[in-house]
């Protein structure tokens, strides 16, 4: 499948520019995920301390959590943090921006479609090989059934 020079610079063009719009809508949340995954990371240590600690199920549950306070900040701070950025995000409306991506990209594959052309989550154009016209061949091999005569 060739195509001309035009063609293919306007495609690569219009994928570049695909990939630009769908990258600049997507918001950053490495940052987020990183302090998530910390504290969740801090948090699971924290609680393994705890629980290897044989003195755990001798003395009552707050002697046991003044043992161990990194285990009980971070069980105190995850779900306070996870719960004001989930509230935080919402009223900001980051939430729009993360589904944004996936909204263009769904448009975009059904305008795509008609071109026998899709686009991968990213913007990447996808091009599918031209459908062959075979219904000449496919109705080849089956009997017609006889033409119907007017009287």
């Amino acid at each position: 499948m060739s195509l001309e020079p035009s063609a293919c610079e306007d495609l690569k063009a219009f994928e570049r520019r695909l990939t630009e719009v769908i990258a600049a809508i997507q918001p950053s949340t490495l940052r987020w995920r990183i302090l998530l995954g910390t504290m969740s990371l801090v948090t699971f240590v924290g609680a393994f301390y705890w629980l290897t600690d044989p003195r755990t199920s001798i003395v009552p549950l707050v002697d046991s959590l003044w043992n161990h306070p990194v285990f009980t900040v971070s069980t105190a701070i995850l779900p306070i943090l996870f719960l004001t950025l989930t509230v935080l995000l919402f009223v900001l409306g980051i939430h729009k921006l993360v589904i944004a991506p996936q909204i263009i990209t769904s448009r975009t594959r059904s305008v795509l479609a008609e071109f026998n052309m899709s686009c991968d989550e990213t913007g990447k154009l996808i091009l599918r090989p031209r459908p062959t016209n075979n219904s000449r061949l496919s109705n080849a091999g089956t009997p017609r059934s006889p033409k119907k005569s007017k009287r």
